[in-house]
């Protein structure tokens, strides 16, 4: 299984040579699809019984690690070329905060010494505001070649420009002289695929040749796209958004924002759009910006040591993406905040906001679409909305929220059985089958064959004088003196026309639309969502209009639509009806009624998106609270704690923790009772990051919590040391381990003992075995916690991991009965953490939590320990 083959990459720890030689954060990982099963997960591995493949050590003496190199240095400053954590493992966001508090403090007490510290200060100081400057900068050159490209390579299925070749349709026939206004795309210099092969312009043969040439174009694009993704970036496939917003929170993913991932991305998206297939640009866009934050942070110490200072630069780089997709600087903020971000300080508001006016200003500049304005489909509307039209925007709220409901549960059901069948295996096979139902499809309506852009270009658009499309085939009235606004009109042939077409284009995006996002080729959601709201708008939008015309004597027309006056807005419902649309499968409320609002630039219909937004996601909230997103990291099992879900439940810590009655017993160290040679066997045999260290086997009370990690590079720097004679000689395999303050007398003839209390974390968070599951579930939200320890009057019960509380609330969600409760739970007594001889129970199965089953008497001896003033 692909899945089970990536999950057995990254580190492959066999020695502790390995850690020296492990891959960069922008190594390719051979996979797609990754199916993350909380069983088989190794993320956040504390407390997981056995150990998995590609999860051992095995300790060496020797090494390659410079002998003279002092052994605090090396735990403080990580290795060249490994990062501070495995791969899909989370990172410990209150260590990485400290770990940059302590750089800061060390580089403002240095910054007096000398001019160089000073210019090193400010070098840091500044280091933030640069590599957002240099993502803005790349986001938008990437989004404007992107564009061009994009059009280009849509236009050539149909045709090519003779006289430049690299001109798409618009610009091919922008010099013509022989273009009419009737056919104002028409000119000499643009030939279709049918004048180049047989030399026809119209007839049947034409018609068929065209046909056949979409289609060889379509496949052709498509074809290349899923063959670039699966051969060298198989992360290049999808939106993207959902593995963001699971890295933002804290998940290791090496290889997703890599160069290469960046590379093949940028040139399968134009490909994937230009296929026609029933996706945008807008999502992968997203993950292009965030590619090239987390490349341009490499260059800046401050955040390539520090993957939550990383984090930072990725939240402003998700700005700088929807602002070159949609041209919304201010939207793609509130986007990075509301939507993708996990944590977000005041100061990455600000450089949020400097990416996105960066990005909005590169792309600006390109002008890719020769407009003047970042997006193909910015309209301007300059008629009021009136009362009475906010029932249709609220039925048009309605129609959004249930398409965004049933589009989540068909999409995620179809995923799940890609996943789940052979047709999951056949990647290539799947992108060929969707593409060519698309085009053979799409190529008989006219708005089908249309790119989804100018599609929702040509909905938006209100019917004007100089319009020639269908949808403004309004039968004239020819005694009108002149045209100010162009007053509602009665509906020609070619209105009905569209309008049926219109349907027949509104099945197709939503069937399709299903089926494709998710397929193994770059694939946003945006743009479909918007089209099909824009369709559906369209449509009430030109019902509303006539029924104005035709009946303006209604009590609801009479007081604002008189006869000849410019009323209903078809373009309006239009726009209204794709934010809907777009909310009901995002859940998004006020990012995108900014982006819309910054799409028309107008603060009149504000209103209008409010309703339509909020109605769309109160509706889909009523069939399911999870968008789109959320609902694809749940179905890939990503480790990922949503902060808009409340816990409810009554369950405590004690139900939860680890390890459970039928488990092995807890892997703790003692501060100074076990040798090298002991805790080299308990790194091999298991499989955790991290140990408790507690005081001794009698007391077992907690001293601090020690990592995987640390141990492994202290004992063999500590090794290899004593191989040539250096600091900590004498340190063998039956040394003793002291985490300790002070190092214990020893006999004369001991081998020096190995000092590890400065990779000892001193202060552990800990909860107590009664503590309410809701406020862990909290607490690991708001701190972004790895684990948590679990104690009774300073004693380690056990352990919580990130992992552990998403299995949990699985189980809660699926309503399986959650571990069986102590039988202390409804008593509100804590258990006997000593036995009846007064010395502590043994640790073999911890401290037996009985259920609620087993449930009997106390005993006198029993009450006596439990009202014991030494508990």
């Amino acid at each position: 299984m692909e899945s089970e083959q990536l999950f057995h990459r990254g580190y492959y720890r066999n020695s502790y040579n390995s850690i020296t030689s492990a891959s960069s954060d922008e190594e390719l990982l051979d996979g797609a699809g990754v199916i993350m099963d909380f069983q088989t997960s190794e993320d956040d591995n504390l407390l997981d019984g056995d150990a998995s493949i590609g999860t051992h050590y095995t300790m060496t003496n020797g090494g390659s690690i410079n002998s003279s190199t002092h052994l605090l240095d090396l735990l403080d400053e990580p290795i060249p070329g490994v990062g501070t954590y495995d791969d899909f493992h989370t990172i410990d966001w209150v260590r990485e905060k400290c770990k940059d508090r302590e750089r800061h403090r060390r580089i403002n007490s240095k910054k007096k010494e000398s001019a160089w510290e000073m210019t090193k200060s400010l070098y840091d100081a500044w280091s933030g505001w640069l590599v957002v400057t240099l993502t803005g900068l790349a986001s938008g050159a990437l989004a404007g070649l992107i564009d061009i490209a994009a059009d280009w390579m849509t236009d050539l299925k149909e045709g090519i420009c003779l006289s430049a070749l690299w001109f798409n349709h618009e610009q091919c026939c922008w010099g013509s002289n022989e273009t009419t206004f009737e056919e104002r795309d028409k000119c000499p210099q643009w030939k279709t695929w049918a004048e180049l092969i047989i030399g026809q312009a119209e007839g049947p043969g034409s018609y068929i040749m065209n046909y056949i040439m979409y289609i060889f174009w379509a496949l052709s694009f498509a074809f290349l796209a899923v063959s670039l993704v699966k051969v060298f970036a198989p992360y290049a496939c999808g939106s993207g958004i959902p593995e963001i917003k699971t890295i933002l929170s804290g998940f290791i993913i090496r290889g997703y924002l890599g160069k290469w991932t960046l590379m093949i991305k940028t040139i399968t998206l134009v490909l994937a759009v230009a296929s026609g297939l029933s996706l945008g640009k807008e999502g992968p866009l997203v993950h292009v910006a965030c590619c090239c934050g987390n490349i341009f942070s490499y260059l800046f110490p401050k955040y390539s040591t520090n993957e939550a200072k990383k984090r930072e630069v990725l939240s402003a780089a998700s700005a700088a993406g929807v602002s070159v997709a949609f041209g919304a600087p201010i939207g793609g903020v509130l986007f990075s905040l509301e939507e993708v971000s996990y944590y977000f300080p005041l100061k990455t508001l600000w450089r949020s906001f400097f990416a996105a006016l960066v990005a909005a200003f590169v792309l600006r500049s390109i002008n890719p679409f020769g407009n003047s304005r970042l997006v193909l489909f910015y309209v301007e509307y300059h008629t009021p909305w009136y009362l009475f039209e906010l029932f249709p925007f609220i039925l048009l709220g309605v129609f959004g929220g249930l398409w965004g409901a049933f589009f989540i549960r068909a999409n995620i059901a179809w995923c799940r059985r890609r996943k789940s069948t052979k047709f999951g295996k056949y990647p290539v096979l799947e992108v060929i089958i969707v593409a060519a139902i698309t085009a053979v499809i799409a190529f008989p309506n006219p708005y089908t064959r249309l790119n989804t852009s100018e599609l929702i270009k040509e909905l938006f658009t209100d019917c004007g004088p100089l319009e020639s499309s269908s949808l403004c085939d309004y039968r004239n009235d020819m005694n009108a003196s002149k045209i100010v606004d162009i007053p509602d009109r009665p509906a020609g042939t070619g209105v009905y026309s569209a309008i049926w077409q219109l349907c027949l284009a509104l099945i197709f995006k939503i069937i399709m639309t299903v089926f494709t996002f998710g397929i193994k080729v770059p694939s946003g959601l945006f743009i479909p969502s918007m089209a099909i709201g824009a369709i559906a708008g369209r449509i009430v939008g030109i019902a509303v209009e006539q029924l104005a015309y035709y009946h303006h004597d209604w009590f609801i027309f009479k007081e604002w639509c008189e006869v000849g006056a410019d009323c209903i807005t078809p373009g309006l419902y239009a726009m209204v009806g794709a934010a809907a649309c777009l909310g009901g499968v995002t859940r998004m409320t006020v990012s995108l009624v900014v982006i819309v609002f910054e799409l028309t630039g107008g603060l009149e219909y504000i209103v209008p998106l409010m309703a339509a937004v909020m109605t769309s996601k109160w509706v889909g909230d009523a069939f399911g609270r999870e968008g789109i997103y959320e609902a694809h990291i749940r179905l890939n099992g990503y480790p990922f704690l949503d902060a808009k879900e409340e816990f409810t439940h009554t369950t405590l810590a004690a139900d939860v923790m680890r390890p459970r009655r039928s488990d092995p017993p807890l892997a703790v160290l003692t501060q100074d009772n076990m040798t090298v040679e002991d805790i080299e066997n308990l790194i091999n045999e298991t499989s955790y990051n991290g140990f408790p260290v507690i005081m001794s086997k009698e007391s077992q009370r907690l001293v601090g919590f020690a990592l995987r990690r640390d141990l492994t590079i202290a004992i063999g720097l500590a090794l290899a040391a004593e191989s040539a004679r250096k600091k900590q000689e004498g340190i063998v395999g039956s040394s003793r381990v002291c985490f300790a303050q002070h190092t214990p007398s020893l006999p004369a003839e001991s081998p020096r003992p190995l000092k590890l209390r400065s990779i000892l974390d001193m202060s552990p968070f800990t909860v107590t075995d009664h503590t309410p599951m809701e406020i862990v579930v909290d607490i690991f939200r708001k701190l972004g916690l790895r684990q948590c320890l679990v104690t009774h009057n300073g004693i380690v019960l056990g352990i919580i991991t990130k992992k552990n509380i998403l299995e949990h609330l699985e189980q809660l969600k699926q309503h399986v009965e959650p571990l069986a409760p102590p039988w202390h739970y409804n008593k509100k007594r804590y258990p006997p953490s000593y036995g009846p001889d007064g010395k502590p129970r043994p640790r073999v199965n911890n401290v037996q939590l009985n259920p609620i089953a087993e449930e009997r008497e106390e005993t006198e001896e029993e009450v006596h320990l439990l009202n014991s003033t030494t508990l």
